[in-house]
Order: C-alpha cells, then structure tokens, then sequence
C-alpha cells in the first residue's frame, strides 16, 4: 500500500506565489506582478497579475496562527480545506454568489480562485455610501439556497451526516463561542474596549437574566445542526458591485443553526444604522428584504425540492420563525462583540471619538434589548421598531 508524504507547509510570499501557480500551468511564459492584499485576521492572500493585465489569480493561504494576535495564538490550518469545500458546495447550490475555485493544495493550506477585484467589500462600500440596489436580494437567495438544501428539508439523512462530518470544525468553533458567546459577557483579557464604556460593560457583567439568555444561545450554537453555515458572514465578507454579490471566507463553516448564518450578516448591516444615520432608510430597506427574499425563497424550494414530507405549509412558517427567533439573539450577541470583544468594526472604530462612544453606547443598549427580547421581537419588521 502507497502512503502518501505530507509536503512541508512553507508560508507563501510575494516572489513564491508567482512560481507555485506557475508550477501549476498558469502563466507559465508570462512575467508576472505578486501583491499581499490580506486585510483580514486568519491569512496570506496574494493577487498574481501577469504585467499589462488588470485580471489574474487569488491564491488564499491560511497561517498557522492568527494574525490579529501572533504565534500565541495556534490555529489549525485544515480551515483551509473547510473554505475550499465550502465554496465547492456555494458553486453547486448558487454559483453567481460564490468565486469559482481552480486549485486546492491541502498539504499548503491554501486554495486558487478567481480575481475578484473588479469588485468592492461590502462593508468598506458602505462606510463610503455607496449604494448596491441588488446585493440585499442576492443575499436573501443566498441564505435561503445554501441553508434550504443543507438541511433536513433539503437533503437527506445520510447526505446530512456526511456534511457534519465533513465540516467538522472544532478549533474554528471554539473560537466563535468565545468571541461571540462567552468573552464579552465577563471580564476576559481578549476584551477590548474604551474607558469610556465601562459603566455601561459593567451593567452587563453584572445581568444575570443576560447571562442566562446568552448561555441559552451558546448552546443552541453547540448543538443545533440545522444546516451548512457559512459561520462568518459579515459585511467584510461579501464583494458587491451594481449588478455582482459574491460570498467569500466560509472557512468557519459547520452544520449548525440557521439563524447564525442569519443574524450575523443582519447585526453587521444594523451597525450602519447607528453609525451612519443618513444611510438609515437605505439599509432598513436592505435588511427587511434580506429577511423577505430568504422567506419566500425558503418556502418555494421547500415546495418544489423537499425530500422529506413535511407537507404542512404551517410547519415550515412555524421552523422560519423559529430562525428568526434565533437571528435575533445572534443580532445581539454580535453588536455587543463588535463593540467590545476582540475583533471591532471599522464602521464604528472609524468615527470621531466621541461620536463613536455614543454609538457604542448605542449598540450595546439594543444588543441586550435583542437578546432578552427575542422571543417577543420574533421578525426583523418588529425589530427595526425597537430602534424608534
């Protein structure tokens, strides 16, 4: 029997990118311009450009740590095969959303993709009040497409199984519950936070009934296995143009409840209203289609493709409540992370200082409201009229 030798992962840079793709076939004659463009915590990302072209190749390489915080914080590198096979499933389920992948180098940790750099990130697009009419239905569909037909409506029992184990993602997961449920409700060393807040974080320490409700959540987390998850789906996550919405960086995905995937993108879209008050029509607007487009998108596919006969139309209305429940607490518990975990957001850290204060004030006053309301709250719709 052969066995095969693992290659010695070596970290990529600039000059090394240019001859590994060209090993590979790509660009092989050509000379050809390398530039790191990684902006993100996690890992090397490098733009390949043969000279005198706009368009070349993305080479995504993860680090054995991560780099918001050093080698002190080890990381395993199978995140990148987790990403890779992800995006494989996006390119079967909803390929306008997602880049499509070209190689994938499991021994290097690292995957090559299309350049998408005709585009822009969403959250950097917003900062800069840009306005995208159709990223907010390509979301909806998103959502609905790759979480219908990964969960128990969409595929079958043994199909599911194999999801689970295929996305099995411990280290990556560990991190989220402490980054989104756990960290920011005690006083932990990853915190970050301004002196300025600290009546309002110690208010929250000190809520027991939060407390109780944010346990509930993290276990919902660690043990409802709705659905493939993207598991970080933020608004620096997605690229957007005027007629363009594509998905990137599932390298945190797992099968687990839907209404993560769900309130993750909706507490980053809420961010710009407290922060960015003349856009606040513009993304309401964009935030009650993302959660109009995934309900009927969701009910059609469960009409036309489910496998399972769960044929009462009331049942599955009952079931996108309940994720939308879910979404609500997930709402919360990222508005209070984002403000005072470990990982902000440039939306907010970007603004004058004592604009900023206010708004994480803000934030983290709505945040325990969604949280301890959720059940009552239940939709988006009743939602935004908390913020009135």
């Amino acid at each position: 029997m052969t066995v095969k030798q693992r290659k010695e992962y070596r970290p990529l840079t600039e000059a090394t990118a240019i001859t590994y793709l060209q090993k590979l076939g790509y660009f092989k004659n050509e000379l050809c311009e390398s530039v790191e463009i990684g902006d993100g915590n996690l890992n090397l990302v490098f733009k390949v450009t043969p000279v005198g072209s706009e368009k070349g190749l993305i080479i995504k390489q993860a680090l054995p740590y991560a780099k918001v915080v050093g080698e002190s914080w080890p990381l395993t590198l199978n995140r990148a095969t987790i990403e890779s096979n992800a995006t494989k499933i996006y390119n079967e389920l909803i390929p306008l959303h997602a880049p499509k992948i070209l190689e994938h180098d499991e021994d290097q940790a690292l995957t090559v993709m299309e350049d998408l750099s005709h585009l822009q990130i969403l959250r950097k697009s917003l900062i800069e009040k840009k306005s995208y009419p159709f990223f907010a239905e390509h979301i909806g569909e998103f959502l609905a497409k790759s979480l219908f037909f990964t969960s128990d409506f969409g595929t079958t029992p043994a199909k599911k199984k194999e999801l689970e184990y295929l996305f099995n993602n411990p280290e990556l997961c560990d991190i989220t519950e402490n980054l989104v449920y756990t960290d920011p409700f005690f006083n932990s060393e990853t915190n970050n936070f301004e002196e300025e807040l600290t009546e309002e974080i110690q208010e929250l320490w000190n809520d027991s009934d939060l407390q109780i409700e944010v346990a509930k959540l993290k276990l919902d987390f660690l043990s409802k296995k709705e659905a493939l998850l993207h598991g970080d789906l933020h608004t620096g996550s997605i690229f957007v143009s005027a007629t363009e919405t594509k998905i990137i960086d599932p390298e945190f995905a797992f099968v687990g409840p839907i209404g993560f995937d769900l309130g993750q993108i909706q507490a980053n879209l809420l961010v710009q209203i407290f922060s960015r008050t003349e856009q606040k029509d513009e993304i309401i607007e964009h935030i009650l289609k993302i959660e109009k487009i995934f309900n009927e998108t969701f009910i059609q596919l469960w009409e036309e493709h489910s496998v399972r006969p769960f044929n009462q139309l009331a049942l599955i209305k009952e079931k996108i409540e309940g994720y939308w429940v879910d979404a609500i607490g997930v709402i919360g518990c990222e508005l209070i992370r984002r403000s005072i975990g470990l990982a902000h957001v440039e939306d907010v850290d970007s603004l004058e200082h004592t604009q900023k204060i206010k708004v994480k004030k803000e934030v983290l006053k709505f945040g325990v409201y969604c949280i301890k309301n959720r059940f009552n709250i239940k939709n988006i719709g009743n939602l935004l009229n908390g913020l009135e």
